[in-house]
């Protein structure tokens, strides 16, 4: 049973995050592996592996909440890279930031937004 857990999760982590995840898990592995296997069981071998909702509302979900929380930036970056893998439009993960300006204020918002500049730019730039 943890063993397909933990496989289910891999597989899902690789699929949404791909190697920004898999680098998240590598740099736990020498200080809290217990984490990085944490990591993959629970949010992606039992959550992200639920049917309830498809992998692109998930991802709108958690960009939302962590532009809301507004000091977990490093994970948003993630995220925004992972709702793009799996069909976030760009236009789309602004609405949703944007959106969160009502809920968790400006400053929460622009930081966020700041971050989506980010990974647009980098994601631009691997592209030349």
């Amino acid at each position: 049973m943890e063993q397909d857990r933990y496989r289910r999760g891999w597989e899902k982590l690789k699929e949404i995050d791909g190697e920004a995840g898999e680098r998240v898990i590598e740099s736990l592995k020498d200080i809290a592996p217990d984490l990085g296997r944490y990591t993959i069981e629970f949010p992606f071998g039992d959550i992200y592996s639920r049917p309830g909702l498809d992998l692109k509302s998930r991802e709108i979900a958690t960009v939302a909440a962590l532009t809301a929380l507004g000091n977990a930036a490093p994970q948003l970056k993630v995220h925004i890279n992972a709702a793009l893998n799996v069909g976030c439009t760009r236009e789309e993960i602004v609405e949703v930031i944007m959106q969160m300006a009502i809920y968790a204020g400006f400053p929460a918002a622009l930081n966020g937004m700041f971050k989506a500049k980010e990974v647009f730019k980098e994601r631009d730039e691997k592209k030349e």
